[in-house]
């Protein structure tokens, strides 16, 4: 009954709906018992946590193959293609005016948050389907609201496999293989993949290839299950993902702030050398048991990330007065207990425990001036300031809930969720969800629902740093104020409608959320590292609309999204504020730095009986917020527009498979278009959207 909008690929609709498990059934002519046996278990799996009356937006594997650039794109830019998707620095996404607060999902099981800023830790190539839900959540969703990216891994019973190299412009080279195989009951897939490129981080000056920003990038993952008997299955995901990155420079600057490093006061900026690691590794096993009434799944997962940051020390010194060497560490952990009971035609009961922990450290060693009570400098050789902190986090949730068939054109979902966390703060909602559906008419849905969320600032960003210790320093922070950030409370209300007739699909959706201790990251320091911070309260509201078509070798979408949101009264982490700010914002709604007005997506692909496939995609933006003048964000960014092209043949009838060749120009028209100019609250520096790219590809079946 989940209100669905499927950004269709031109292909038959049954493609898009069968599960990667069963893509390749048939076998001589008849369909195996086994993969009857894991389609069915896989049915089972998603009804454990349908998205009951909320909004869904599905990206299957064929529509991501599509793209420009297809399998190779990064997952941020497929998920932009989704309404109410906007586009920041560094791949972050902002879904319906939130500033992350996006809870990743492989087959349904939670992938505990990490510390990466750049690096994608999750590629397309593992996925059969991107789900991203949003809206009004029922209640098996929680702690992470604003969206809910949901990924269908690949696995096995294809035998076979995919090897390709992928390059062009900026240093680009990409190759890849892929495989999948199964042997009686048991099936596993598994991918490897290297990226290395000249911009590996937005160019800070809008330059095609900026100055050192170099990046490598490597990915890996693993699929395996075992189907047990006919109701029962285990489950095995793991995966890796390791990143370096230089962090790029502009040119032609010098040391402004009249420092001075044992004499030494020039420093050309085009010469600063910093970098940045990023490295996280994951794992979920999962239990699946179904019968006739009752289908329960037990899952445990992990995942380890670290962050180190190594700085330019003479350079940092002289433009910043800091120079600060960042190692953070997280390992979360946890269990996952779901379960489905058709109590009978008109109720089905869902249920659920999740209870996990983190366990964060934080290691900085900075070198600083000291200074006297004028700010100026007293000594030229700079000193030491270690500051190292460990913390431990606990939450645990608890929902229950039933969907209720009061007629065939009308379902009621309703229910009850429970979360304590114990980190920082000890803090605990029990949340009420409500969503109704009805379906008046053949292919016409109305869907409303009303959700209370509990949302934590992200356990492993809340920052440790002891202020005092940097007091008398060229570090000292504008405030000494730190109030610990504290759990996010919103009252969220959504209606939508869709209506399908034929291949066109077209909805509507408007949402507002009413928000205290409103949670934001901002970037304040060389190491890219994001602080939480709270506004007070604040509010988003927006109305997104939808359209998708497919006809035969023709699939179209187009998206557009009107949003806005706003905060009032910073109340943690004030110390990395200027107090001129925190007094106008004190008394005033501002608008948050990643509000954006008008987000527009787009895409067509068609194939040619001779299988050539064209395609296209393009994305707008009215620009996110800068600061301008007195009002912090007051501003906003120039609108941009980036279009994309791609072009690929597939030659059939050789040995092992077909042979595909790909051609791609990214930002085709070579727009130039600022993301950031350095201002706003909790902005930290420029960045400019990739500039034109050419790229080719091939890749073989075997």
């Amino acid at each position: 009954m989940s209100h669905k909008l499927l950004l269709l690929a031109a292909v038959g609709a049954g493609a898009l709906v069968a599960s990667s498990a069963s893509a390749q059934a048939v076998a001589s002519g008849e369909v195996s018992e086994v993969v009857v046996t894991a389609q069915r278990l896989d049915a089972a799996r998603s009804a454990i946590e349908p998205a009951l009356g909320a909004t869904s937006y599905s990206m299957p594997e064929a529509f991501i193959t599509n793209l420009p650039g297809g399998a190779n794109t990064q997952l941020n830019q497929v998920v932009l293609q989704a309404p109410g998707v906007a586009q920041d620095s560094f791949g972050q996404l902002h879904v319906r005016g939130d500033h992350g607060n996006i809870q990743y999902r492989l087959n349904n099981v939670i992938l505990p948050e990490g510390l990466a800023v750049f690096g994608q830790t999750l590629s397309p190539r593992l996925a059969s389907n991107i789900q991203l839900v949003t809206g009004a959540l029922p209640a098996q969703y929680g702690l992470r609201t604003a969206g809910i990216i949901n990924i269908t891994t690949k696995s096995g019973f294809q035998n076979g496999g995919v090897a390709s190299v992928y390059g062009g412009s900026h240093g680009v080279i990409t190759p890849s293989v892929e495989y999948g195989g199964s042997w009686g009951q048991s099936s596993a897939f598994g991918s490897l993949s290297y990226t290395g490129t000249d911009v590996g981080i937005e160019s800070p000056d809008g330059r095609a290839t900026p100055l050192h920003d170099h990046s490598d990038q490597f990915q890996a993952f693993g699929y395996f299950d075992h189907i047990i008997d006919d109701s029962s299955r285990i489950s095995l995901i793991a995966g890796t993902s390791q990143q370096t990155f230089q962090i790029p420079n502009v040119g032609g600057l010098q040391p402004d702030l009249g420092l001075s490093l044992r004499g030494q006061t020039n420093f050309a900026s085009e010469n600063l050398n910093q970098n940045q690691r990023e490295g996280t590794s994951y794992g979920i096993v999962t239990y699946l048991k179904t019968a006739d009434k009752f289908t329960g799944q037990a899952s445990f997962f992990t995942r380890y990330s670290e962050l180190s940051y190594r700085p330019d020390v003479a350079g940092e010194l002289l433009f910043n007065g800091i120079a600060q060497a960042a190692k953070k560490t997280d390992l979360s952990m946890g269990t996952q207990l779901e379960g489905v009971y058709n109590l009978n035609d008109a109720h089905t009961l869902r249920g659920g425990l999740i209870v996990s922990t983190d366990r964060t450290t934080s290691n900085t060693n900075s070198q600083v001036f000291t200074v006297d009570a004028g700010g100026a400098q007293t000594s030229d050789i700079p000193v030491t300031i270690v500051d190292n902190s460990k913390a431990t986090a606990w939450t645990y949730s608890a929902y229950l809930q039933d969907e209720w068939k009061i007629l065939d054109s009308l379902t009621l979902n309703y229910g009850l969720r429970f979360d304590q966390l114990a980190a920082f703060r000890r803090e605990n909602q029990l949340s009420p969800r409500a969503n109704l559906v009805w379906t008046p008419a053949e292919g016409l849905t109305v869907h409303g629902g009303y959700a209370r969320y509990f949302t934590p600032p992200p356990f492993e960003l809340v920052a440790s740093e002891s202020v005092a210790k940097f007091v008398g320093t060229t570090a000292e922070a504008p405030g000494t104020q730190n109030d610990t950030p504290r759990s996010e409370r919103d009252n969220y209300f959504d209606l939508g409608v869709e209506q399908k007739i034929g291949g066109l699909t077209l909805g509507v959706d408007a949402y507002y959320k009413k928000a205290k201790n409103l949670i934001d990251e901002g970037q304040f320091g060389a190491p890219i590292i994001l602080t939480p911070f709270n506004y007070a309260e604040g509010y988003a509201k927006g109305v997104e609309f939808s359209a998708s078509y497919a006809k035969g070798p023709l699939s179209t979408y187009a998206n557009l999204a009107i949003a806005q949101a706003k905060g009032k009264n910073i109340v943690s982490s004030q110390f990395n504020f200027d107090p001129a700010d925190l007094a106008y914002i004190q008394n005033h709604f501002i608008y948050l730095d990643h509000d954006q007005t008008y987000t527009v997506s787009a895409g067509a692909s068609y194939r040619f009986e001779t299988g050539t496939r064209v395609s296209t995609d393009v994305i707008y933006g009215s620009g996110l917020r800068r600061t301008t003048g007195a009002v912090p964000n007051g501003d906003t960014m120039p609108a941009y527009t980036q279009v994309n092209f791609g072009v690929s043949q597939e030659v059939q009838g050789l040995p092992g498979g077909p042979l595909t060749v790909r051609a791609d120009v990214i930002n085709a028209f070579d727009e130039k278009y600022g993301i950031r100019d350095g201002s706003g609250v909790g902005v930290g520096a420029p960045q400019y959207g990739a500039r034109r790219g050419v790229f080719v590809g091939v890749s073989k079946a075997f």
